[in-house]
């Protein structure tokens, strides 16, 4: 679970499901669930133990299980039978894009989660069994409308909403919850996600996004994870790598919209491929820079060099 945030830390996965009950006892369910049957699925393959225990095999899948819960309905059975099977395909395309990625030397993230994920909001329509609304969610893309502007209170629940919706939280208690199992890691792992949340909401304020999609935290989240990732994580956390990490949250945000606007014909969600996009990009890129080139981790790895807290 808490690799979710690029953490291995068991108490911050423990924070993490306190998150998960608090916003649905379903939710927890469906995470605790998908994660478990990766890191299963992955054992009974023959993957690494280490990086079982690591939680690197049960993110993706615990992601994808709630995924369905949120955008399929979780009180169906045919979404609890579908969000076990997929997470066990989760598993395999985990290893696909792994071995595609290594030639480039760049970790997967959550790309396994998005590829399911999208698949899953594609094709649901056309099976009665699985889809829960009555027409298909797909549409075309619009112009943004509605005001713009936010109230103080709008602002600070949004804050904490951009954290939960990393897990598809609607609630800002529970993206509060997030935010403090971050802190449970490590300070400095806190401080990174704090720095990423307020630099997507201050750039999509700024780009003018809708105020109800900044309040809901749908417009931010994906700059969470690419702070944490870019400072800390797969770059050494120094001030460059910040000003580097913050750049990619801000990036990461803009490109949102249009992540969405390219999905909309399938019902417009764009999960965290904007985080992938970004960050993958950024990785990349960073091999040019000589003064952000001094990995925190292997790629694979994903031990990030602010965790304070022993294992």
């Amino acid at each position: 679970m808490a690799q979710v945030m690029f953490l291995r830390n068991a108490w911050a996965g423990a924070a993490f499901c306190l998150a998960l009950l608090a916003a649905d006892w379903r939710y927890l369910g469906y995470g605790l669930g998908g994660a478990a049957l990766g890191a299963g699925g992955a054992r009974l393959l023959g993957v690494a133990r280490d990086r079982v225990d690591a939680g690197l095999e049960g993110f993706n899948c615990c992601l994808f299980a709630l995924c369905c819960a949120v955008v399929l309905g979780a009180g169906r059975l045919s979404t609890v039978l579908l969000a076990a099977g997929g997470a066990l395909v989760v598993t395999v395309v985990t290893a696909a894009v792994a071995r595609l990625l290594r030639v480039g030397h760049l970790p997967p993230l959550t790309v396994p989660h998005c590829l399911m994920a999208s698949a899953v909001t594609v094709a649901a329509p056309a099976y009665r069994r699985i889809w829960p609304h009555g027409d298909a969610l797909a549409a075309l893309p619009r112009a943004a409308s509605g005001p713009a502007g936010l109230r103080p209170g709008e602002l600070w629940r949004g804050f904490f909403r951009t954290m939960g919706q990393v897990f598809f939280l609607d609630e800002w208690y529970a993206g509060a919850l997030v935010l403090a199992g971050v802190f449970v890691a490590g300070r400095v792992a806190g401080l990174v996600a704090c720095a990423g949340g307020a630099t997507g909401l201050l750039t999509a304020w700024a780009l003018g996004v809708p105020a109800e999609r900044i309040a809901d935290g749908t417009a931010a989240c994906s700059a969470v994870l690419v702070a944490l990732a870019l400072c800390g994580v797969f770059l050494t956390a120094t001030r460059r790598t910040l000003l580097y990490a913050l750049l990619g949250a801000a990036t990461a945000t803009a490109v949102t919209p249009a992540v969405a606007a390219l999905l909309a014909p399938s019902g417009g969600h764009p999960f965290t491929w904007p985080f992938v996009l970004t960050t993958l990009a950024f990785l990349a890129a960073a091999r040019s820079f000589p003064h952000l080139t001094v990995p925190a981790a292997p790629a694979g790895s994903r031990m990030p060099t602010w965790r304070k807290v022993p294992e």
